[in-house]
Order: structure tokens, then sequence, then C-alpha cells
């Protein structure tokens, strides 16, 4: 099992891009990586439900939530089965909820903030697109890595001793 330190990335890796430090970390792994699927929603998880369906492969879904702090676009129930799925991650520029919950599930997760309400249900949104906060820009294909230093993104897969 390859050990994510995203400082010691950066050491070896400088030009990897790093996110700001905006997102907590939620999750049951608090290491994680993987290559990036994206999803651009507002305030509607539709969308994220129908990736989390899908078979992950170890891949991370990168949300971009708009930044809303006005309700949670990930819950209990969908990073459940995001981790059945095989999802390694998922980073959300929104608000997850059921975070005691989130804590014990076997998924890298982080997010910008907590909130208990739940978001719409309207199909709307986009996926597999770029997508930009946090001071970069995430694209599918690229590789992203995690944990508690924060959230570095390489274009290609990087070989961590």
């Amino acid at each position: 099992m390859t050990t994510i330190i995203t400082p010691d990335i950066c050491d070896e890796y400088p030009e990897v891009a790093v996110l700001d430090p905006i997102l907590l970390n939620v999750g049951g792994i608090e290491a994680f990586g993987g290559p990036v699927r994206t999803v651009k929603c507002f305030e509607d998880n539709s969308l994220v439900k129908q990736a989390i369906d899908e078979p992950g492969e170890g891949a991370i879904l990168v949300v971009d939530a708009g930044g809303s702090t006005r309700c949670a676009m990930l819950g209990d129930m969908l990073a459940e089965k995001a981790a059945g799925n095989g999802w390694a991650g998922v980073i959300m520029y929104g608000c997850v909820r059921d975070v005691d919950e989130l804590a014990e599930t076997e998924l890298g997760i982080q997010a910008l903030a907590t909130h208990p309400r739940k978001s719409d249900k309207r199909g709307e949104g986009q996926r597999d697109i770029p997508v930009t906060f946090g001071g970069v820009t995430l694209s599918p294909g690229q590789w992203l890595y995690a944990d508690n230093n924060g959230v570095v993104i390489s274009e290609r897969q990087l070989s961590l001793g």
C-alpha cells in the first residue's frame, strides 16, 4: 500500500498544483489518491448520485458545487454507496452532512464545510468537464492526492515511495 504524504509529494514533484487550503478532511480514510472525475452542479446533487452509482475504479470524484454553504451535497448514504462502488474519495467544493458517519466510512472525503440540510434533486449539472476552485483547475484524467496537509494535483500518476 502506497503512503500518500502531500508534503513529500510537493518536495519530490515541485510541478504539482496545490489546492488552496479551504477543505476539511472528514472521511474515514485520511490520505487518498487516484484519477480525477468531475461533476459541476449547484445545490442539486443528482449528478453526484449518478456518478457514485457507477463503478469508481479507484477514482476521486471532484465536485464543484459552487462553494455553496446552503445545503449538503453528500451524506452518509451516498458516501457508503461510493465506498461500496470502489471510489477512492470525494473532493467537495461545497458541504457534506452526517459527518460522524462519514468519519466511519471507508472513503476519503474532503469538503468546504458541513450543513444539515439536503440538496435539491432537479437533475441539473455537468459531468466530466474541467472545474476550477481553490486556485486550481481540475480536469478528468489528472491525478489527485490528498491528506491532512492538503490536496495536490498532477497531470500524471506519480510514483510514490
